[in-house]
């Protein structure tokens, strides 16, 4: 059975891939709005980081935390700073990780407003399928400007 810390590290493995092939397009692709769910590659790439310390928030208990815009990103150095300040608070709290704390309930509404009460390992699982989820748009989006996307399958690690 896959236990849900491997696969949080295959998608940083796989986050540091796709950052790579991002951080070599011109900053005006980077950021041109796409229509897709965020707008551009720089703002969907963005959101998944986001949707990290957000629900890390929710598992340490933290206030909600201001992010900034995605326009407030303005260089791809910029970016890195926030994908490593992010990593970095999940690789402590990952690590901190005990199997009686993975089996933790939080109550909260879901997005169809129902009560439910999530593990930390459900919690986190999702956060690891949202990821995913957009980096199929990414991958999308990088093949219709004729850029192939970089390798990722769970065996090429």
């Amino acid at each position: 059975m896959v236990d849900v810390k491997r696969l949080l590290e295959y998608n940083r493995e796989i986050r540091h891939r796709y950052f790579d092939t991002l951080a070599r397009l011109p900053w005006e692709e980077l950021t041109k709005n796409r229509e897709a769910s965020w707008g551009s590659l720089r703002n969907i790439f963005l959101h998944t980081l986001g949707a990290i310390e957000h629900w890390l928030n929710v598992l340490e208990n933290k206030e909600k935390t201001k992010r900034r815009g995605f326009d407030e990103y303005i260089n791809i150095e910029d970016i890195r700073r926030y994908m490593e300040g992010v990593e970095d608070r999940l690789h402590r709290y990952l690590n901190g990780l005990s199997q009686s704390e993975l089996e933790r309930r939080f109550s909260m509404k879901n997005d169809e407003g129902k009560d439910v009460e999530p593990t930390a390992e459900d919690i986190l699982i999702h956060v690891f399928e949202e990821e995913v989820h957009h980096r199929g748009e990414l991958i999308a989006l990088l093949w219709q400007m004729g850029i192939e996307p970089p390798l990722m399958g769970w065996m090429s690690l």
